[in-house]
């Protein structure tokens, strides 16, 4: 079993969590208040989509301007050593 860190807020976890709460409440505001807010999880899951094939994301761009770091860094341009 997979077990993620918890001991910090990385954007990775702070991504899922801001995902799981769109789909979660345009799930139940679909149910309890007006069909139409099922839109909501259904765009945050063509943005998962979209992500997953491309890379891009608007939430993770605000989110690292904001000073959130992922998990790990991966290389940098022009340099061949991977960062810790």
């Amino acid at each position: 079993m997979y077990l993620g860190r918890t001991d910090h807020w990385y954007l990775e976890r702070t991504l899922w969590m801001i995902a799981g709460m769109v789909v979660l409440s345009g799930t139940l505001l679909g149910i309890f208040v007006n069909r139409y807010w099922f839109i909501l999880p259904a765009l945050a899951g063509f943005n998962m989509i979209i992500f997953s094939i491309t890379g891009f994301c608007p939430m993770a761009l605000l989110l690292h301007k904001l000073g959130l770091r992922p998990l790990y860094e991966g290389h940098k341009k022009g340099s061949g050593a991977v960062q810790k």
